[in-house]
């Protein structure tokens, strides 16, 4: 089969599904398949067919989508400047995927709603569409739009609410199958979205362990201080992933034992306000910010405790990461986590943003040799076991070819 990986979020970049996209690729060709991934430019303001020369510049389209979708042509576009940006985006990498030639591809996995929306518009009749869906927009928007506003914005930006719902139900719907890695995410798209649960199928991530396990054995130059334990964050600075209420648990354990350090791995637009949140606290000497690295395994190796408090997450890369590591997991409760680590076994769960519990299960393990040793064994275990990339590649190779089926394809 020849297919195309597509995503509306620029490729490379910081996060899960860009990893996914790569490992997927690179099993898929392994087996056979041609694959060929599109996405947002990083650096440019275009869509492009990755490792090609194919692209199309968006400001060699605006000036069309701007006299189609005016203001006096569709008033409601231009009420709220973020739903704009978007739909003329999503219009950007329809008249960009039509101008690649979908008819070369036997079927086009979505990596998004809103890819999955684009390209099933200007799809050819026999090419199959399969959407895996990562995480919740719809969430995500209102979490970020309330921390902005530090209001209900839902009331203040209904639109924004609406339109981001309405994405997750019809980009969903577009697709032969959509696929989510967790129970949770998709008892949220049929509950909360009216996504007909028949249509969701549940399939978790798989992790290519071998080149894992190469990076972990390399090492890095990095030094734990001596004398103390190391607890590590690999995650985006962002408030989604909730490293604010880690630093508040740190501040409130620091008050009863200080045998340990804290390295958050990662960069994001959140850098300086939770800097300032670690000084705030008296934690500089504790806390340490490492920034982007690309030694995440030879990191984890050095540790002795993963901490993950999201407030929203589906299914982390970090923390299939960690496991293989063999390091126990102090996650909170956001959305697929309590799937991936077993409480009391693998690791410790918390509600999201309880930051005395989450203190409290870092000084259980700080505290007992024995306990951390054993979940962090358990740990492994259970990754090795439940992360198969080729599991998860033969369950998409036989969406594919379903969805193919479903058009005539095949």
């Amino acid at each position: 089969m020849k297919i195309l990986l597509a995503t509306y979020w620029p490729i490379p970049h910081l996060g899960g599904v860009w990893p996914f996209m790569l490992q997927l690729k690179k099993r898929l060709e392994n087996w056979g398949h041609q694959v060929d991934l599109m996405g947002n430019g990083p650096d440019e303001y275009k869509y492009y067919i990755y490792g090609t020369d194919l692209k199309v510049m968006k400001d060699d389209l605006m000036h069309m989508l701007q006299a189609k979708l005016n203001r006096n042509a569709l008033p409601a576009l231009h009420q709220d400047p973020l739903v704009r940006r978007v739909e003329m985006d999503r219009y950007c990498m329809e008249l960009a995927a039509a101008s690649f030639g979908l008819q070369q591809y036997d079927v086009i996995h979505a990596q998004d709603v809103i890819a999955s929306l684009a390209l099933n518009r200007v799809r050819p009749p026999s090419t199959g569409l399969v959407a895996s869906i990562h995480g919740s927009l719809a969430r995500e928007i209102k979490i970020l739009l309330d921390e902005e506003g530090r209001l209900d914005s839902e009331r203040l930006r209904p639109l924004a609410h609406l339109y981001y719902r309405t994405l997750e139900y019809h980009g969903a719907m577009a697709a032969e199958k959509a696929v989510t890695a967790s129970n949770w995410l998709k008892n949220v798209l049929s509950r909360e979205y009216g996504v007909p649960a028949g249509h969701i199928e549940v399939s978790p991530y798989g992790f290519d362990m071998e080149p894992f396990t190469h990076k972990l054995a390399a090492g890095t130059p990095l030094v734990r201080p001596e004398g103390k334990k190391l607890i590590v964050c690999p995650a985006r600075l962002e408030t989604i992933k909730g490293i604010h209420f880690l630093i508040a648990a740190l501040a409130n354990l620091k008050q009863r034992r200080s045998d340990w350090i804290c390295w958050l791995v990662g960069d994001g637009d959140k850098r300086d306000e939770l800097i300032a949140q670690v000084r705030a606290a008296g934690l500089e000497d504790d806390v340490r910010f490492l920034g982007h690295r690309e030694d995440v395994p030879a990191i984890l190796a050095l540790s002795d405790i993963f901490a993950h408090p999201s407030v929203q997450d589906n299914q982390p890369f970090a923390v299939m990461e960690a496991q293989t590591a063999g390091k126990p997991a102090v996650v909170s409760n956001a959305g697929g986590l309590p799937e991936m680590v077993a409480h009391g076994e693998t690791g410790f769960v918390s509600m999201v943003g309880d930051t005395d519990t989450l203190a409290y299960h870092l000084e259980l393990l700080l505290a007992d040799d024995e306990l951390r040793l054993k979940m962090g064994e358990a740990a492994r275990l259970s990754g090795c076991e439940r992360w198969s990339l080729d599991r998860m590649t033969e369950h998409f190779v036989k969406a594919y070819l379903a969805a193919g089926q479903s058009r005539g394809r095949f």
